[in-house]
Protein backbone atom coordinates (compact mmCIF):
# COMPACT_ATOMS: atom_id res chain seq x y z
CA UNK A 1 0.00 0.00 0.00
CA UNK A 2 1.10 3.43 -0.91
CA UNK A 3 2.79 5.08 1.90
CA UNK A 4 0.94 8.35 3.53
CA UNK A 5 2.82 10.89 5.62
CA UNK A 6 -0.19 10.63 8.59
CA UNK A 7 1.71 13.57 10.10
CA UNK A 8 1.88 16.70 7.55
CA UNK A 9 -1.06 17.91 5.77
CA UNK A 10 -4.57 17.73 6.25
CA UNK A 11 -3.92 14.64 8.97
CA UNK A 12 -1.19 16.36 10.97
CA UNK A 13 -2.06 15.43 14.96
CA UNK A 14 -3.81 18.88 16.30
CA UNK A 15 -1.63 19.08 19.50
CA UNK A 16 -3.92 21.80 21.68
CA UNK A 17 -7.46 21.92 22.99
CA UNK A 18 -8.26 25.40 21.97
CA UNK A 19 -11.07 27.91 22.08
CA UNK A 20 -11.17 30.33 19.54
CA UNK A 21 -13.66 32.99 18.38
CA UNK A 22 -14.45 35.76 15.85
CA UNK A 23 -12.32 33.81 13.22
CA UNK A 24 -11.35 35.67 9.55
CA UNK A 25 -13.67 34.19 6.92
CA UNK A 26 -13.00 34.51 3.48
CA UNK A 27 -15.93 35.05 1.65
CA UNK A 28 -19.49 35.40 2.87
CA UNK A 29 -21.79 33.00 5.28
CA UNK A 30 -25.11 33.36 5.14
CA UNK A 31 -26.89 35.79 7.90
CA UNK A 32 -29.74 33.02 8.45
CA UNK A 33 -27.17 29.95 8.17
CA UNK A 34 -26.93 29.37 11.97
CA UNK A 35 -25.84 26.72 14.03
CA UNK A 36 -23.07 24.38 15.42
CA UNK A 37 -21.08 22.12 12.75
CA UNK A 38 -19.59 19.49 14.79
CA UNK A 39 -17.09 16.66 13.05
CA UNK A 40 -14.59 14.15 14.56
CA UNK A 41 -11.58 12.03 13.67
CA UNK A 42 -8.33 10.28 14.54
CA UNK A 43 -5.70 11.66 16.63
CA UNK A 44 -3.10 10.20 18.03
CA UNK A 45 -2.93 11.20 22.43
CA UNK A 46 1.07 11.38 22.53
CA UNK A 47 1.59 13.63 19.43
CA UNK A 48 2.45 11.84 16.52
CA UNK A 49 1.10 9.19 14.44
CA UNK A 50 3.35 6.10 14.26
CA UNK A 51 2.61 3.99 10.69
CA UNK A 52 2.26 5.31 7.29
CA UNK A 53 -1.16 3.87 6.16
CA UNK A 54 -4.38 3.99 6.65
CA UNK A 55 -4.66 1.23 9.33
CA UNK A 56 -2.42 3.66 11.28
CA UNK A 57 -4.92 6.35 11.01
CA UNK A 58 -8.08 4.84 11.81
CA UNK A 59 -7.57 3.55 15.41
CA UNK A 60 -6.16 6.70 17.18
CA UNK A 61 -7.99 8.76 19.74
CA UNK A 62 -11.28 10.33 19.02
CA UNK A 63 -10.79 14.59 18.64
CA UNK A 64 -14.44 16.63 18.49
CA UNK A 65 -14.15 19.72 16.09
CA UNK A 66 -16.90 22.32 16.13
CA UNK A 67 -17.51 25.83 14.48
CA UNK A 68 -20.53 27.99 15.38
CA UNK A 69 -21.61 30.41 12.59
CA UNK A 70 -24.40 32.64 13.72
CA UNK A 71 -25.23 35.99 12.12
CA UNK A 72 -23.08 35.79 9.07
CA UNK A 73 -20.07 35.22 11.31
CA UNK A 74 -17.90 32.15 11.83
CA UNK A 75 -18.28 33.13 16.05
CA UNK A 76 -16.43 30.42 17.58
CA UNK A 77 -14.17 27.30 16.84
CA UNK A 78 -13.51 24.55 20.01
CA UNK A 79 -12.10 21.17 20.00
CA UNK A 80 -11.77 18.50 22.35
CA UNK A 81 -10.73 15.08 22.61
CA UNK A 82 -13.77 12.67 23.70
CA UNK A 83 -13.37 11.75 27.43
CA UNK A 84 -13.03 8.26 27.46
CA UNK A 85 -10.77 5.74 29.15
CA UNK A 86 -8.25 5.93 26.73
CA UNK A 87 -7.66 9.69 27.14
CA UNK A 88 -7.94 9.14 31.02
CA UNK A 89 -5.12 6.73 30.62
CA UNK A 90 -2.64 9.36 29.67
CA UNK A 91 -4.42 12.63 30.63
CA UNK A 92 -6.02 11.53 33.94
CA UNK A 93 -5.44 8.24 35.18
CA UNK A 94 -7.97 8.49 38.43
CA UNK A 95 -10.90 9.42 36.08
CA UNK A 96 -10.10 6.23 33.83
CA UNK A 97 -12.38 3.94 35.81
CA UNK A 98 -15.71 6.42 36.03
CA UNK A 99 -15.55 6.90 31.73
CA UNK A 100 -17.01 4.69 28.86
CA UNK A 101 -14.65 2.37 27.22
CA UNK A 102 -15.02 3.28 23.73
CA UNK A 103 -12.93 5.40 20.56
CA UNK A 104 -16.17 7.38 18.88
CA UNK A 105 -13.64 8.56 16.30
CA UNK A 106 -15.97 8.08 13.09
CA UNK A 107 -19.02 10.17 12.91
CA UNK A 108 -21.28 12.22 14.54
CA UNK A 109 -25.42 12.06 14.82
CA UNK A 110 -28.44 13.84 16.53
CA UNK A 111 -31.13 11.65 17.47
CA UNK A 112 -33.84 11.93 20.15
CA UNK A 113 -32.50 15.07 21.33
CA UNK A 114 -29.08 13.53 22.29
CA UNK A 115 -25.80 13.91 20.30
CA UNK A 116 -23.81 10.88 20.00
CA UNK A 117 -20.24 10.50 18.54
CA UNK A 118 -19.60 7.38 16.68
CA UNK A 119 -17.52 4.42 15.68
CA UNK A 120 -18.14 0.54 14.81
CA UNK A 121 -16.74 -1.79 17.66
CA UNK A 122 -17.33 0.74 20.91
CA UNK A 123 -20.34 2.14 22.47
CA UNK A 124 -21.57 5.03 21.78
CA UNK A 125 -20.49 8.76 23.69
CA UNK A 126 -23.02 11.42 23.92
CA UNK A 127 -21.61 14.94 23.76
CA UNK A 128 -22.98 18.54 24.01
CA UNK A 129 -22.84 20.99 21.16
CA UNK A 130 -20.06 22.35 22.89
CA UNK A 131 -18.45 19.30 22.83
CA UNK A 132 -18.42 18.59 26.61
CA UNK A 133 -18.38 14.96 27.10
CA UNK A 134 -21.56 13.25 28.86
CA UNK A 135 -20.38 9.58 28.90
CA UNK A 136 -23.00 6.85 27.91
CA UNK A 137 -26.06 7.50 26.17
CA UNK A 138 -28.84 8.06 28.60
CA UNK A 139 -31.27 8.19 25.53
CA UNK A 140 -30.78 5.12 23.75
CA UNK A 141 -29.60 1.99 26.42
CA UNK A 142 -30.62 -0.53 24.24
CA UNK A 143 -27.67 0.56 21.95
CA UNK A 144 -25.17 0.74 24.73
CA UNK A 145 -22.89 -1.99 23.29
CA UNK A 146 -22.39 0.22 20.07
CA UNK A 147 -23.57 0.54 16.44
CA UNK A 148 -22.32 0.88 12.95
CA UNK A 149 -20.31 4.00 12.78
CA UNK A 150 -23.14 5.02 10.16
CA UNK A 151 -26.27 4.08 11.35
CA UNK A 152 -29.55 5.57 9.61
CA UNK A 153 -32.37 7.83 10.38
CA UNK A 154 -35.42 7.52 8.86
CA UNK A 155 -36.70 11.32 8.27
CA UNK A 156 -40.20 10.49 8.42
CA UNK A 157 -40.55 8.08 11.06
CA UNK A 158 -37.64 9.59 13.13
CA UNK A 159 -36.57 5.82 13.81
CA UNK A 160 -32.53 5.07 14.63
CA UNK A 161 -32.07 1.43 12.30
CA UNK A 162 -28.60 0.36 13.48
CA UNK A 163 -26.78 -3.08 13.26
CA UNK A 164 -23.62 -3.83 14.72
CA UNK A 165 -20.88 -7.09 14.28
CA UNK A 166 -20.55 -8.73 17.93
CA UNK A 167 -17.80 -10.59 18.81
CA UNK A 168 -18.89 -14.29 20.07
CA UNK A 169 -21.90 -15.70 18.33
CA UNK A 170 -24.10 -15.23 16.45
CA UNK A 171 -21.76 -12.38 15.51
CA UNK A 172 -24.63 -9.59 14.30
CA UNK A 173 -27.30 -7.84 15.73
CA UNK A 174 -29.44 -5.48 14.60
CA UNK A 175 -31.79 -2.85 16.63
CA UNK A 176 -34.27 -0.25 16.22
CA UNK A 177 -35.19 3.04 18.03
CA UNK A 178 -37.82 4.63 18.14
CA UNK A 179 -38.31 8.95 17.70
CA UNK A 180 -37.66 9.05 21.18
CA UNK A 181 -34.54 6.73 21.82
CA UNK A 182 -37.10 3.94 22.85
CA UNK A 183 -35.59 0.05 21.25
CA UNK A 184 -38.44 -1.46 19.67
CA UNK A 185 -36.50 -3.66 18.22
CA UNK A 186 -33.70 -6.65 19.18
CA UNK A 187 -32.78 -9.23 16.99
CA UNK A 188 -29.56 -11.72 16.46
CA UNK A 189 -28.44 -12.16 12.87
CA UNK A 190 -26.25 -15.74 12.30
CA UNK A 191 -22.64 -14.93 10.43
CA UNK A 192 -20.36 -17.12 10.08
CA UNK A 193 -17.57 -14.87 11.35
CA UNK A 194 -17.41 -11.49 12.82
CA UNK A 195 -17.56 -9.06 9.94
CA UNK A 196 -16.79 -5.00 9.31
CA UNK A 197 -20.18 -3.42 9.52
CA UNK A 198 -19.19 0.15 8.64
CA UNK A 199 -22.24 1.45 6.96
CA UNK A 200 -25.61 -0.16 6.30
CA UNK A 201 -28.43 1.26 4.19
CA UNK A 202 -32.67 1.54 4.83
CA UNK A 203 -35.42 1.73 2.79
CA UNK A 204 -39.32 2.73 3.95
CA UNK A 205 -39.93 -1.12 4.81
CA UNK A 206 -36.00 -3.23 5.35
CA UNK A 207 -33.20 -2.89 6.68
CA UNK A 208 -29.79 -3.90 4.36
CA UNK A 209 -26.76 -4.94 6.10
CA UNK A 210 -23.18 -6.25 3.72
CA UNK A 211 -21.08 -9.33 4.75
CA UNK A 212 -18.01 -9.06 2.18
CA UNK A 213 -14.93 -10.12 2.27
CA UNK A 214 -13.17 -8.03 3.46
CA UNK A 215 -13.51 -9.12 7.34
CA UNK A 216 -11.64 -9.56 10.85
CA UNK A 217 -8.15 -11.23 11.16
CA UNK A 218 -7.39 -11.24 14.86
CA UNK A 219 -4.24 -13.11 14.02
CA UNK A 220 -3.00 -9.55 12.74
CA UNK A 221 -2.24 -8.25 15.54
CA UNK A 222 0.39 -10.69 16.42
CA UNK A 223 2.34 -9.78 13.29
CA UNK A 224 2.38 -5.96 14.23
CA UNK A 225 -0.77 -4.80 12.88
CA UNK A 226 -3.10 -2.60 14.74
CA UNK A 227 -6.92 -3.04 12.93
CA UNK A 228 -6.97 -6.99 12.15
CA UNK A 229 -9.14 -6.12 8.92
CA UNK A 230 -7.55 -7.73 5.60
CA UNK A 231 -8.87 -8.72 2.19
CA UNK A 232 -10.67 -12.64 2.41
CA UNK A 233 -10.58 -14.52 -0.98
CA UNK A 234 -12.44 -17.35 0.72
CA UNK A 235 -15.27 -15.63 1.97
CA UNK A 236 -18.77 -15.26 0.32
CA UNK A 237 -19.88 -11.66 -0.42
CA UNK A 238 -23.44 -11.02 0.08
CA UNK A 239 -26.33 -8.28 1.13
CA UNK A 240 -28.97 -9.26 4.36
CA UNK A 241 -31.97 -8.20 3.58
CA UNK A 242 -34.62 -8.13 6.42
CA UNK A 243 -38.24 -6.29 7.14
CA UNK A 244 -37.48 -3.36 9.52
CA UNK A 245 -39.74 -4.50 12.45
CA UNK A 246 -38.62 -7.95 12.60
CA UNK A 247 -38.33 -10.91 10.64
CA UNK A 248 -36.19 -13.50 8.95
CA UNK A 249 -33.24 -12.18 7.26
CA UNK A 250 -33.10 -13.18 3.29
CA UNK A 251 -28.98 -13.47 2.07
CA UNK A 252 -28.37 -12.47 -1.70
CA UNK A 253 -24.96 -13.35 -2.87
CA UNK A 254 -22.88 -10.71 -4.94
CA UNK A 255 -19.73 -10.64 -6.50
CA UNK A 256 -16.42 -10.56 -4.23
CA UNK A 257 -16.01 -6.89 -3.12
CA UNK A 258 -16.03 -4.38 -0.22
CA UNK A 259 -18.36 -1.46 0.21
CA UNK A 260 -17.33 1.12 2.86
CA UNK A 261 -20.11 3.44 2.34
CA UNK A 262 -24.00 3.51 0.51
CA UNK A 263 -25.38 6.09 -1.07
CA UNK A 264 -28.57 5.60 -1.51
CA UNK A 265 -31.39 2.87 -0.96
CA UNK A 266 -35.12 2.33 -1.84
CA UNK A 267 -38.01 0.31 -2.52
CA UNK A 268 -38.57 0.46 -6.39
CA UNK A 269 -41.44 -1.51 -8.44
CA UNK A 270 -42.64 -4.86 -6.93
CA UNK A 271 -40.29 -6.70 -4.64
CA UNK A 272 -37.36 -4.66 -6.35
CA UNK A 273 -34.58 -3.07 -3.87
CA UNK A 274 -32.18 -0.42 -5.46
CA UNK A 275 -29.05 0.10 -3.64
CA UNK A 276 -26.25 2.50 -4.89
CA UNK A 277 -22.87 2.30 -3.20
CA UNK A 278 -19.18 3.22 -3.16
CA UNK A 279 -18.15 -0.65 -4.70
CA UNK A 280 -14.14 -1.68 -4.48
CA UNK A 281 -13.39 -4.67 -6.34
CA UNK A 282 -10.80 -5.63 -3.39
CA UNK A 283 -9.61 -3.46 -0.10
CA UNK A 284 -6.73 -4.38 2.11
CA UNK A 285 -5.55 -7.26 0.68
CA UNK A 286 -2.48 -8.42 2.02
CA UNK A 287 0.76 -8.50 -0.39
CA UNK A 288 3.27 -11.44 -0.37
CA UNK A 289 4.50 -12.17 3.18
CA UNK A 290 1.57 -11.12 4.98
CA UNK A 291 2.84 -7.70 6.56
CA UNK A 292 2.43 -5.10 4.00
CA UNK A 293 -0.80 -4.27 1.72
CA UNK A 294 -1.67 -4.04 -2.09
CA UNK A 295 -2.38 -0.30 -3.07
CA UNK A 296 -6.53 -0.54 -3.26
CA UNK A 297 -8.53 0.38 -5.90
CA UNK A 298 -10.72 3.52 -6.78
CA UNK A 299 -13.99 2.94 -5.46
CA UNK A 300 -16.50 3.73 -7.91
CA UNK A 301 -20.88 4.33 -7.69
CA UNK A 302 -22.39 0.97 -8.45
CA UNK A 303 -26.01 0.19 -8.24
CA UNK A 304 -27.37 -3.28 -6.96
CA UNK A 305 -31.05 -3.79 -8.01
CA UNK A 306 -32.18 -6.78 -5.91
CA UNK A 307 -35.42 -8.89 -6.66
CA UNK A 308 -36.80 -10.06 -3.69
CA UNK A 309 -39.43 -12.51 -5.21
CA UNK A 310 -36.50 -13.63 -7.76
CA UNK A 311 -33.58 -13.89 -5.60
CA UNK A 312 -31.80 -12.03 -8.66
CA UNK A 313 -29.16 -9.72 -8.19
CA UNK A 314 -28.42 -7.56 -11.12
CA UNK A 315 -25.34 -5.09 -10.51
CA UNK A 316 -23.77 -2.40 -12.88
CA UNK A 317 -21.24 0.58 -12.66
CA UNK A 318 -22.87 4.20 -12.60
CA UNK A 319 -20.13 5.80 -13.32
CA UNK A 320 -16.15 4.59 -13.52
CA UNK A 321 -14.83 8.28 -11.44
CA UNK A 322 -13.13 7.05 -8.01
CA UNK A 323 -15.17 8.50 -5.14
CA UNK A 324 -15.64 8.09 -1.58
CA UNK A 325 -17.69 9.73 1.44
CA UNK A 326 -20.51 9.92 -0.47
CA UNK A 327 -23.88 12.09 0.40
CA UNK A 328 -27.42 13.32 -0.87
CA UNK A 329 -29.84 15.31 -0.01
CA UNK A 330 -30.62 15.16 3.51
CA UNK A 331 -33.43 17.72 5.38
CA UNK A 332 -31.32 21.11 6.84
CA UNK A 333 -28.31 20.25 4.85
CA UNK A 334 -26.83 21.96 1.83
CA UNK A 335 -27.36 20.50 -2.08
CA UNK A 336 -25.33 16.66 -2.09
CA UNK A 337 -21.77 16.47 -3.66
CA UNK A 338 -19.83 13.31 -3.99
CA UNK A 339 -16.13 13.95 -3.52
CA UNK A 340 -13.98 12.19 -6.21
CA UNK A 341 -10.55 11.71 -6.19
CA UNK A 342 -7.78 11.36 -8.78
CA UNK A 343 -5.12 9.29 -8.63
CA UNK A 344 -4.36 6.44 -5.95
CA UNK A 345 -6.87 4.95 -3.36
CA UNK A 346 -6.93 7.02 -0.22
CA UNK A 347 -9.85 6.61 2.26
CA UNK A 348 -7.63 9.48 3.89
CA UNK A 349 -9.77 11.74 1.48
CA UNK A 350 -8.23 15.39 0.52
CA UNK A 351 -4.82 14.28 2.44
CA UNK A 352 -3.61 13.06 -0.56
CA UNK A 353 -5.50 13.86 -4.06
CA UNK A 354 -4.78 16.00 -6.53
CA UNK A 355 -8.19 17.09 -7.09
CA UNK A 356 -11.79 17.43 -5.76
CA UNK A 357 -14.32 16.84 -8.05
CA UNK A 358 -17.73 17.93 -6.97
CA UNK A 359 -21.29 16.31 -8.24
CA UNK A 360 -23.66 19.15 -7.21
CA UNK A 361 -27.29 18.63 -8.93
CA UNK A 362 -29.92 20.72 -8.16
CA UNK A 363 -33.37 20.13 -9.32
CA UNK A 364 -34.94 23.87 -8.18
CA UNK A 365 -34.60 26.68 -6.59
CA UNK A 366 -34.34 26.26 -2.49
CA UNK A 367 -35.85 29.30 0.10
CA UNK A 368 -34.65 31.01 2.19
CA UNK A 369 -30.46 30.17 3.70
CA UNK A 370 -30.64 27.18 2.21
CA UNK A 371 -31.17 28.98 -0.95
CA UNK A 372 -28.15 31.39 -0.51
CA UNK A 373 -26.11 28.26 0.14
CA UNK A 374 -26.77 26.50 -2.72
CA UNK A 375 -25.89 29.67 -4.48
CA UNK A 376 -22.90 29.69 -2.63
CA UNK A 377 -22.10 25.79 -4.03
CA UNK A 378 -22.86 27.20 -7.58
CA UNK A 379 -20.36 29.22 -7.08
CA UNK A 380 -18.40 27.30 -6.32
CA UNK A 381 -17.47 29.87 -3.20
CA UNK A 382 -15.30 28.56 -0.78
CA UNK A 383 -16.02 29.23 3.24
CA UNK A 384 -12.54 29.65 4.46
CA UNK A 385 -11.39 29.87 7.96
CA UNK A 386 -7.79 29.78 9.19
CA UNK A 387 -7.23 29.43 12.92
CA UNK A 388 -4.19 30.86 13.34
CA UNK A 389 -5.59 34.64 12.15
CA UNK A 390 -8.15 33.99 14.63
CA UNK A 391 -8.24 36.09 17.63
CA UNK A 392 -8.36 35.48 21.74
CA UNK A 393 -6.99 31.84 21.39
CA UNK A 394 -7.64 30.12 25.30
CA UNK A 395 -6.24 26.65 26.05
CA UNK A 396 -8.56 23.68 27.93
CA UNK A 397 -6.96 23.71 31.29
CA UNK A 398 -8.02 20.67 31.81
CA UNK A 399 -4.98 18.95 29.30
CA UNK A 400 -1.20 19.23 29.36
CA UNK A 401 -0.64 22.03 26.96
CA UNK A 402 1.62 20.01 24.59
CA UNK A 403 3.11 21.71 21.39
CA UNK A 404 1.97 24.67 20.40
CA UNK A 405 0.55 24.06 17.37
CA UNK A 406 -3.14 24.73 15.65
CA UNK A 407 -3.39 22.39 12.61
CA UNK A 408 -5.59 24.27 9.85
CA UNK A 409 -8.97 23.48 9.73
CA UNK A 410 -11.27 24.46 7.00
CA UNK A 411 -15.34 24.78 7.08
CA UNK A 412 -15.59 23.75 2.81
CA UNK A 413 -12.22 21.63 2.30
CA UNK A 414 -8.87 21.41 3.55
CA UNK A 415 -4.93 22.88 1.87
CA UNK A 416 -6.85 24.72 -0.63
CA UNK A 417 -7.84 21.81 -3.11
CA UNK A 418 -9.40 22.90 -6.11
CA UNK A 419 -12.85 22.34 -6.86
CA UNK A 420 -14.78 21.79 -10.27
CA UNK A 421 -18.86 20.94 -10.76
CA UNK A 422 -19.06 17.33 -12.22
CA UNK A 423 -21.97 15.70 -13.33
CA UNK A 424 -22.86 12.53 -13.31
CA UNK A 425 -23.23 11.21 -16.88
CA UNK A 426 -26.75 10.39 -18.35
CA UNK A 427 -25.67 6.88 -20.41
CA UNK A 428 -24.09 4.49 -18.29
CA UNK A 429 -22.73 1.05 -20.30
CA UNK A 430 -25.07 2.43 -23.22
CA UNK A 431 -28.34 2.14 -21.33
CA UNK A 432 -29.89 5.66 -20.02
CA UNK A 433 -30.54 6.41 -16.71
CA UNK A 434 -34.11 6.92 -15.56
CA UNK A 435 -34.63 10.32 -14.59
CA UNK A 436 -36.54 9.50 -11.30
CA UNK A 437 -33.39 7.45 -10.59
CA UNK A 438 -31.07 10.68 -10.50
CA UNK A 439 -33.47 12.65 -9.43
CA UNK A 440 -33.84 10.41 -5.81
CA UNK A 441 -30.19 11.87 -5.08
CA UNK A 442 -31.42 15.00 -4.95
CA UNK A 443 -34.97 15.55 -3.93
CA UNK A 444 -35.35 15.26 -0.21
CA UNK A 445 -39.18 15.50 -0.88
CA UNK A 446 -39.08 12.07 -2.76
CA UNK A 447 -41.24 9.41 -0.75
CA UNK A 448 -37.62 6.88 -2.00
CA UNK A 449 -34.98 8.84 -0.05
CA UNK A 450 -33.92 7.40 3.20
CA UNK A 451 -30.95 8.80 4.40
CA UNK A 452 -30.57 10.45 8.34
CA UNK A 453 -32.29 13.81 9.01
CA UNK A 454 -30.29 16.30 10.82
CA UNK A 455 -31.27 18.95 13.29
CA UNK A 456 -30.08 23.05 13.80
CA UNK A 457 -26.81 20.82 14.45
CA UNK A 458 -24.88 19.84 11.72
CA UNK A 459 -22.72 16.76 11.68
CA UNK A 460 -19.77 15.67 9.76
CA UNK A 461 -17.68 12.76 9.59
CA UNK A 462 -13.87 12.55 8.68
CA UNK A 463 -13.77 9.19 6.59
Amino acid sequence: MTAIDLNAGALAPVADEVDLVDLPVTGAIPRDLNGVLVRNGPNPLRGRFEGDDVLSWWPEDAMLHAVALQDGRAARYRNRWARTQRWARVYDPDRAPSLVDTNPNVNVLVHAGEILALAEGGAPLAITAGLDSLGASRRHPGLAHGMAAHPKVDPQTGELIAFRADWSRPWLRYGVADAAGVQTVDIDIEGPAPSMVHDIAITATHSIVFDLNAAYDFSMLSRGHRMPLRWHDERRARIGVLPRHGGDVRWFDIAPCFIQHAVNTYDGDRSAIVLDVVRYPWFLRVAGGGRAFDDNPVGVLWRYVIDRDTGIVAEQPLDDAGIELPRINEPGRPPPSLPVRDGAADPCGAARCRALRRRCRVDAALPGAAGQLQKLLRDQLLVRIDHRAARNPQRSREQPRGRQRIAGFDVALADGVPQRLRQLPTQVSGRAVEHADRRNLNDPGDSRHHSGSSEDIQIGSTE
